[in-house]
């Protein structure tokens, strides 16, 4: 807990220009098409349909880590060197990215973090949206889909078939969106189908980053229930959004879950960035 009151004081003190010091561009030679855990070139479980993003839409959304040069991405770079090198080193594949509360960034973060990853040459990323209720990785990305999580978890629809391949420019990740929001998110996140989708994909899509954005931490009992499937969790929190009373809260919830990274979002705009990540507990 100490990491995050210290990280707390440090934004409100970052003086103008700080950001992205630490992280340079690094070159990104073309990468092919990376389908399923067969390495290069796809296998029987590549993604059955590849969508273009659109630049201007996902600035309208702030997503911005897919550009290497523009400024802004230095903070996302900074926080994916962070994040791969603690998972490497415990060998971890899979992230839960939450908040204490709505409002706080975390699927902003979460999408900018796998398309940061996705700009390097011996990294696949697969993006997952377990946020039921409110589901906003389709909306970020600009995607239109029929199906998704939930069909895949009710049976209407396989895995494969559910997964987006997404490319911005000549890069590229796997999406899993959520197409529709749900009412009884709690009874499917704590479901044998949950587990069972999870499990596929860790199995079928092993040499992945798997990034999930989950719902806020205090809004429902979602995130509790699917713990138990990940490696870790990056903590999201907000200034002037979050409070020292629920990020404890959700430190309790998190004390037997390693907490890869804090990310301190909506620091001042003087200090030219989206986000400050700070340390981990592991």
């Amino acid at each position: 807990m100490d990491n995050i009151r210290q990280a707390l004081e440090r934004a409100r003190a970052v003086s103008p220009g700080d950001a992205g010091q630490k992280s340079r561009a690094a070159s990104n030679p073309p990468r092919p098409q990376v389908g399923a855990d067969s390495g290069i070139g796809g296998s029987v479980n590549a993604p059955s349909q590849e969508i273009a993003l659109d630049a201007k839409h996902l600035e309208s959304k702030r997503i911005i880590a897919h550009d290497d040069t523009d400024p802004r991405s230095k903070p996302f770079d900074m926080l994916r060197t962070q994040v791969l090198q603690s998972m490497d080193q415990k060998k971890w594949k899979i992230v839960g990215v939450t908040s204490p509360t709505p409002g706080c960034g975390k699927t902003v973060t979460a999408v900018n973090l796998a398309l940061s990853i996705a700009r390097q040459p011996e990294r696949s990323v697969f993006l997952v949206d377990l946020d039921l209720q409110k589901p906003n990785v389709a909306s970020c990305m600009g995607l239109a889909c029929e199906s998704g999580v939930v069909s895949v978890l009710e049976g209407r629809t396989s895995l494969s078939s559910a997964i987006i391949q997404a490319r911005v420019g000549q890069y590229r990740l796997l999406t899993l969106p959520t197409e529709s929001s749900t009412s009884n998110s709690s009874t499917w996140m704590a479901s044998r189908a949950m587990s069972t989708m999870l499990q596929e994909i860790q199995k079928d899509y092993q040499s992945h980053i798997i990034i999930v954005d989950l719902p806020p931490m205090l809004s429902s009992d979602d995130v509790l229930a699917v713990l138990p499937q990940l490696d870790c969790v990056l903590l999201v929190a907000a200034v002037g959004k979050s409070k020292v009373a629920e990020i404890d809260e959700c430190n309790r919830h998190l004390a037997s879950m390693p907490v890869v990274r804090f990310v301190l979002n909506k620091v001042p705009k003087l200090n030219a960035q989206y986000y400050s990540p700070y340390g981990s507990r592991s």
